[in-house]
């Protein structure tokens, strides 16, 4: 169920970081920039030609080998997960990431300077209600190769928990949970990115980890360090000597948690699953969390939400009196019959509104659209969506009947099934942004026999008739 509840937050002013990739070993500027209502998370690859934007979307995963990497017409964005974790953690939702490099820095391989870099920035309230999924039943994702399984459940607010076992002595079975995101920066934002000492020589021999020391990866020792590998990590991490600290982590790093691992999953956890690209109101269990089945779990989810959107059916009681009846709709409308393709107001607000067109054999349509087997054309279900957005936007004037409404723009189409005479049209047109300058940006819904008929993203301007 979608739901709204708060108000979208973005930061007060930009904030700049410098560091270096832990893959590519390269200097990497990341400046954080304030973003608009519904912008969610983007990158912005500023070194590149027309300086393209990759969304923080599930779709654009294209590999989970050491990171979550994401690439949208060859724009490639590695390791995402630290830096949306932080936003997500300090329940920001709106943010523009520019990189002048394809990953951020790894800094201290937590999400720590991130969050300190958000916070300096600032914090501020948008005039826009935060939407989010309230979770009803259980959903789950198994990647039975691995045994990894997270699953979601009814809760009163975003919670996680995971589980941690790696089948090895030295790190053991871990767990770490949060019951709210405040928590997020206390006991979450610090906890750094683990590797074991196998997968370290394997990097190594690749030439895969140029941007790594002792600082920004706990190394658990999983097996005897031979006078071979202790040679190539001194030169690797340029240090003159390594050593294994009793509680079989490498050199010189000091535990910030005793379960610091299953914390920092549980930090990539919250990271991955911002690639859903909706809130979540639910509880999260991971058990042996890894990006794979984080961001085949958040894929999941991302299309659960898509298809419950479109089938959320407005409830209108047909029976009781609308808000405005047709005599009051050609008030506000220019419109006439045959033209006027909307019957009722039911529901009206700063942001929404929802109407009724009954359709009959009557229909002028009808007589030359496959009369023998007639349907309502899809253009005319388009104006009729149109019109109904009409109402939302001329609302916000006091003289309505004084303007006409124009297309702008019409994006996104698609017919689901056919509309019929008998059919009782409910259609639902909701604000993408605030309406500026007239012009009204709006996602539109027909829904026909308790389903999704048609959909569009609308663009229209009111225009005062004396202007024309």
């Amino acid at each position: 169920m979608i739901s709204t509840s708060t108000k979208q937050r973005t930061i007060k002013k930009e904030v700049t970081l410098k560091g270096v990739g832990l893959h590519t070993g390269k200097e990497v500027t990341l400046t954080f920039k304030p973003a608009p209502p519904n912008h969610g998370y983007a990158f912005k690859r500023v070194d590149l030609e027309g300086q393209p934007i990759v969304e923080a979307d599930a779709t654009y995963v294209v590999n989970t080998n050491r990171g979550t990497n994401l690439e949208k017409r060859g724009v490639t964005i590695q390791t995402s997960e630290h830096v949306l974790a932080a936003c997500v953690g300090l329940e920001v939702d709106n943010i523009l990431l520019e990189l002048d490099a394809a990953e951020p820095p790894i800094m201290d391989g937590s999400s720590k300077y991130f969050v300190e870099a958000l916070e300096k920035a600032g914090i501020e309230e948008q005039d826009v209600d935060r939407e989010e999924y309230v979770v009803k039943e259980v959903i789950s994702y198994t990647d039975e190769e691995s045994g990894s399984e997270i699953i979601v459940m009814p809760s009163n607010e975003y919670q996680v928990t995971t589980m941690v076992d790696f089948g090895t002595k030295v790190l053991g079975t871990q767990n770490a949970s949060i019951k709210h995101l405040s928590e997020f920066k206390d006991e979450i934002s610090d906890s750094r990115t683990f590797s074991f000492l196998h997968e370290i020589e394997a990097l190594l021999e690749h030439g895969l980890i140029k941007g790594g020391d002792l600082n920004n990866a706990i190394v658990y020792v999983d097996k005897e360090l031979s006078p071979e590998t202790m040679d190539k990590l001194r030169v690797a991490f340029n240090k003159d000597n390594i050593s294994v600290k009793p509680n079989g982590i490498l050199d010189n790093l000091t535990l910030h948690h005793p379960n610091e691992a299953a914390r920092h999953k549980l930090l990539d956890v919250i990271g991955d699953l911002a690639l859903i690209g909706t809130r979540i109101r639910g509880k999260v269990i991971a058990n042996k969390p890894g990006h794979f089945v984080n961001t085949q779990f958040a894929k999941k989810m991302a299309k659960i939400i898509k298809i419950e959107k479109r089938n959320n059916v407005p409830t209108v009681d047909l029976n009781q009196p609308p808000l405005m009846d047709v005599v009051q709709i050609m008030n506000m409308l220019p419109h006439r019959p045959p033209f006027l393709l909307l019957d009722k107001i039911y529901e009206l607000t700063e942001k929404m509104v929802i109407g009724v067109k009954n359709v009959t054999m009557n229909e002028p349509f009808f007589q030359g659209h496959f009369p023998g087997a007639p349907v309502m054309p899809g253009v005319l279900q388009i104006e009729a969506m149109a019109q109904t957005g009409g109402i939302l936007v001329l609302s916000t004037v006091p003289d309505p009947e004084n303007y006409l409404t124009y297309f702008m723009k019409i994006d996104k189409v698609k017919f689901k099934q056919q509309v019929v005479p008998g059919d009782t049209l409910i259609f639902k047109a909701e604000l993408l942004s605030p309406i500026r300058r007239g012009i009204c940006h709006m996602q539109a819904y027909a829904y026909a026999n308790g389903k999704l008929a048609t959909e569009a993203e609308l663009m229209a301007q009111i225009v005062k008739v004396k202007d024309q």
